[in-house]
Formats: structure tokens, C-alpha cells, sequence
């Protein structure tokens, strides 16, 4: 068996090009006991990677040069060693950027598409959605009346803690770039109000839409969206800080004054909790209650979810560059082949 893989060609200075990519065609190894053969189904397309193609200290190691391009991935299992695990079995795994992998069946999970689309275990029910439900919860608390604000809220994590918001007794307001993402955020998906940061009256919007201030942020963006919303935050106000992808491709400082110390001043005088977070280190504590509690959610409507998919492995580099200057509605997905449980 043969898979073809997006690896890692050059460390991206800026927007990644299609250069820092290469594209190769290899032949995996027999299995071993216990190992299984996937085949790709959805892949997962996250900003978070686009700090794993850099060499800068961050949380975790970046990737070497001609690895694989890590992400989560939707495969079949389409030859096994393991008793845990049949051929036809759908599974979340962590494969890549690759049409076929070979792995240890203990580190896929098995997924029922009777209960839920296999695509959202990379979504509202997988990592995004975690993020989310954690996040929100565990930093930002909001309170009955207060006033949560998502910068990126059209995608899958800001669209989901809204909505979770909401659940808590909360206000939502949205922010999102284009008219379009703003009438989806309030029309479809329950939001109190939306605010287009692409707008040359962003500041004034805001403003009127949030009239009482700001209680929780949470921050996924950075850059002008952080700014505006910081001069809102009312006293004892929460931060929870889970990526800054305004900033992911900049290849130098921004121009113009230090504005730090204005934001630390606003964190002394106002009490403010910022705090930031990857969602793993919440695994433990949370789980079991986002399995039951989102789940629950999304299987009777109340948490609704948008996915933007772009067919074929080839496109991915495509559709990840669209991904971090904001293009996609929803959750980013390559379909990287064939889906056995879709009946359109």
C-alpha cells in the first residue's frame, strides 16, 4: 500500500507558499501486531500548525523538515492486527496530511456515525469544540447577564463558546470579518449581535454592541480585534487567551507605540484574569463532561455547527493559507477521500 503525503519543505516566512510544501508518494510497512492500515477520510485544518511550521520557542517542538504535516484526521480502518479494532471501522486519529498511515490501533478511537456526522469529531465534538467548552467554562465563567464577546466567532471555536455562552444565561456577541459571517452568526447560529471587524465603523459597532462593556473575552485573534475589545472590558473581566492567528504569519514586530504597558495598566485598575491556555491541560477535568454536555447540545440543536470543506488532498495547502487570513465559514476540513457513512 501506497500513501501520498503533504510534508514540510522549508519553514514558512510569512504566508506559507506553495514551495514550503512538497508533495511524495511512499510505500508503508506491513503491519506489525496490534497496528492497523487507515485510509483518510476528513483532515483537520488548524492555525495552531502554522506555529508548528516555525522554529520559534513555543509550547511544543516544531516539526522537522520533511515530516508529515501533523493534523487530526476521520480514516476507515481498511486492514487490521488488532482484535480492538475491524476492518470498516470509522476512527479519530492523528495521521496527517496523507491519504493512508500505518498506526498502533491503541491510539485511534473509535467513532459512531449513528450518533453524530464522523466529521464533527474533528469540530464541535473533537478538539475546536473542546477548546471551546473548556476555555469558557473553566477561565471565562460567565454569569447570567453578562456580556461574552468571541473575536473569530465564525469559526469553530468562537462559534461554539457563543452558543455555549448563551446556554449559561449569558449575552453573545460575535465578531467575524464580512457582513456574510455576521448575518450567519446572528441568523443561524443564536447570536445576541455580530460585529464585522472588517469594517471602517468596527470601533463604534462594538461599541453599541455591547452598551453594558464587556464581562468575558475570549481571544483567538490579537491584533486590532484585541485592541478594540480591551477598551470595553468592564472591572473583574475574563480573558481567556486560546491563539492570537492575526499575528501567525508576521514576520517582524507591528509598527507604531508599545501598547503594553496601556494593557497592563487596564489589567491592574479594571482587576482583570487573563489567562492563557492549551486545551489539553484541561483534559482530565473536562472530558467526561464535554462528551455528555456538548454532545447532548449538539444532538438536540441547541449547539449548531458550520463546516467548510475543500475536496482533495492537493488543495489542503490552498485551503490552510484560507484558513489563517480568515476565509472559511465554520470548520476547516480537507475531504481527503471517500465517506462510507454519507448518503449525499
Amino acid at each position: 500500500m501506497e500513501t501520498t503525503q503533504v510534508r514540510l519543505a522549508a519553514y514558512p516566512v510569512g504566508v506559507p507558499a506553495d514551495s514550503d510544501f512538497e508533495f511524495a508518494t511512499v510505500s508503508l510497512p506491513d503491519l506489525a501486531e496490534g497496528q492497523v492500515l487507515l485510509r483518510a477520510i476528513y483532515l483537520s485544518l488548524d492555525p495552531y500548525v502554522r506555529g508548528r511550521m516555525s522554529t520559534a520557542k513555543s509550547y511544543a517542538d516544531p516539526l522537522a523538515l520533511g515530516d508529515v504535516v501533523m493534523g487530526g484526521t476521520v480514516c476507515e480502518v481498511v486492514e487490521s492486527r488488532s482484535g480492538d479494532r475491524q476492518v470498516g471501522d470509522v476512527v479519530l486519529a492523528f495521521t496527517g496530511w496523507q491519504t493512508h498511515a500505518v498506526v498502533d490501533a491503541r491510539h485511534t478511537r473509535r467513532l459512531d456515525p449513528s450518533t453524530a456526522p464522523i466529521s464533527t469529531a474533528l469540530g464541535v465534538l473533537g478538539m475546536p469544540g473542546f477548546t471551546a467548552y473548556a476555555g469558557l467554562l473553566e477561565i471565562g465563567r460567565p454569569k447570567a447577564g453578562e456580556t461574552v464577546v468571541t473575536a473569530a466567532a465564525a469559526g469553530p471555536v468562537g462559534s461554539a463558546v457563543g452558543q455555549i455562552a448563551r446556554l449559561k444565561g449569558a449575552r453573545a456577541v460575535g465578531i467575524a470579518g464580512g457582513a456574510e459571517k455576521c448575518r450567519v452568526l446572528v441568523e443561524q447560529l443564536g447570536f445576541d449581535a455580530a460585529v464585522d471587524h472588517r469594517s471602517e465603523t468596527f470601533v463604534d459597532d462594538l461599541a453599541a454592541a455591547t452598551p453594558d462593556g464587556i464581562d468575558v473575552y475570549f481571544e483567538n485573534v490579537g491584533g486590532p480585534v484585541a485592541e478594540a475589545v480591551g477598551r470595553r472590558l468592564n472591572r473583574y473581566a475574563r480573558v481567556p487567551v486560546c491563539g492570537l492567528v492575526a499575528g501567525y504569519n508576521d514576520t517582524a514586530a507591528a509598527e507604531g507605540p508599545d501598547r503594553l504597558p496601556g494593557f497592563m495598566r487596564r489589567v491592574l485598575t479594571l482587576s482583570l484574569t487573563v489567562r492563557g491556555f492549551i486545551q489539553d491541560e484541561f483534559a482530565a477535568t473536562h472530558t467526561a463532561d464535554f462528551a455528555r454536555e456538548m454532545g447532548g447540545w449538539v444532538g438536540d440543536g441547541s449547539v449548531r455547527y458550520l463546516e467548510d470543506v475543500t475536496d482533495g488532498l492537493d488543495q489542503a495547502p490552498e485551503a490552510f493559507r484560507g484558513l489563517l487570513s480568515g476565509r472559511n465559514l465554520g470548520k476547516a476540513l480537507v475531504r481527503v477521500g471517500t465517506d462510507p457513512t454519507s448518503t449525499s
